[in-house]
């Protein structure tokens, strides 16, 4: 059995913020805890999807690992474009 474990997070935001938090979360119908979690999720996934691409600037595909991008190129197997259901 598989228990959420969660973390309680405190911080200060401008009222501005706390305002338009409540307002989406209101017109969403969640929890502005709900809200705020997406946001941060959302957030920290962006960061480290452009952490990888640095990482994969770095380091780039050896040819064994981009041989799948030439297959990609040969198209389809047979010509089907003279294909109709009549």
């Amino acid at each position: 059995m598989h228990t959420l474990c969660m973390t309680m997070i405190s911080f200060r935001v401008d009222d501005s913020e706390a305002t338009a938090a409540q307002r989406w979360a209101d017109e969403l119908g969640i929890d502005k805890s709900e809200l705020l979690r997406e946001a941060l999720h959302a957030h920290l996934t962006r960061l480290a999807s452009e952490h990888d691409a640095k990482a994969w600037q770095r380091t780039p595909l050896t040819s064994d690992e981009s041989a799948i991008a030439e297959i990609a190129d040969w198209g389809p197997a047979e010509d089907w474009s003279d294909w109709s259901d009549a």
